[in-house]
């Protein structure tokens, strides 16, 4: 098994606690009503927190049906969320699983920074392919974009 790991930084107008609400904490409410043509629904199994399964329901006629992961940290005081990828048509057979760190921290400007590192664990001798890493990223980041024209609209949401 090998291990590929790759850390993605973004940064938004928006301070750490109302962007980690907005995209993480109430993701499973907000993101399907802001992008139904890219997540139908987001299915939670207990509270949210560590230990809780989440299952991504993609639209119908699309690559993939649904992904299942597993939170293995929720902490709303430090900005961070972790979470293991654990079933689903986004691990391939020659993939064990993914885990992403995401980290939200307070910029200079008032804004936040976020940091994500992805780290993917290959099967055997299997090389990801950059242009599907890259396509992974660019949808999280089109998510990230429409959590932060939501919240530009809605100034007293998640305030």
């Amino acid at each position: 098994m090998a291990v590929t790991t790759f850390t993605e930084e973004n940064t938004s107008p928006f301070p750490p606690k109302r962007i980690f609400k907005a995209s993480i904490v109430d993701s499973h409410n907000l993101i399907p009503k802001l992008m139904p043509q890219v997540i139908k629904s987001i299915e939670v199994q207990g509270d949210g927190g560590a230990g809780s399964i989440k299952t991504i329901n993609f639209p119908d006629g699309g690559n993939f049906k649904s992904i299942k992961y597993c939170v293995d940290e929720l902490n709303e005081d430090t900005y961070t969320y972790k979470y293991t990828l654990i079933e689903g048509e986004g691990l391939v057979d020659n993939l064990e699983k993914i885990t992403y760190d995401v980290k939200f921290e307070q910029s200079a400007d008032g804004g936040s920074i976020s940091k994500v590192t992805s780290s993917y664990y290959t099967v055997g001798d299997f090389k990801l392919k950059d242009e599907e890493i890259k396509a992974g990223k660019e949808k999280v980041l089109a998510i990230f974009k429409a959590v932060e024209a939501y919240l530009l609209q809605n100034p007293e949401a998640y305030a």
